[in-house]
């Protein structure tokens, strides 16, 4: 067996070559306008179109990895020591207190933050793990007599 003697198993067609003028009619062979029928066509894959459509997270990424306090002005505190009606020793400022008092939600574990709004004429000791104290809040309470104790 030679090289000249080889033969195809089956009949091979040329490929049909679109886009030249001759016995091709006037669209050349590529059908009547569209994508697919233009020069140089290339469809898109469909993800990237799925991509598109998708929405986009807007805004500020970087989110506090703990939650904010809760903020309680001492007005409020005020309120509570004039309702308790201790006058001689200071009210003990601590999450359980201001759960009893409805000031913070029964059920919330987080942690609380006193601010220097309003007056404040009560004495009070703020003690306790999770109570914040503001440095507005913290020169009235110890202008009033009260103590403020590191959480």
């Amino acid at each position: 067996m030679q090289l000249h003697t080889l033969q195809s198993s089956g009949a091979r067609r040329k490929r049909k070559r679109i886009g030249r003028s001759g016995k091709r009619g006037s669209y050349s062979g590529r059908g009547v306008k569209g994508q697919k029928s233009r020069a140089g066509r290339r469809i898109r894959p469909s993800e990237q179109d799925l991509i598109a459509r998708i929405p986009k997270q807007r805004g500020f990424q970087n989110k506090p990895k703990s939650p904010k306090p809760l903020l309680v002005s001492l007005d409020v505190l005020q309120k509570v020591s004039a309702s308790r009606g201790t006058k001689g020793e200071p009210l003990l400022v601590d999450i359980p207190l201001l759960k009893e008092y409805g000031i913070v939600p029964k059920r919330y574990n987080g942690r609380v933050k006193l601010l220097g709004g309003g007056s404040l004429q009560a004495s009070l000791a703020v003690k306790g793990k999770g109570v914040l104290v503001s440095e507005s809040a913290r020169m009235k309470i110890e202008k009033a007599g009260g103590t403020v104790s590191p959480a």
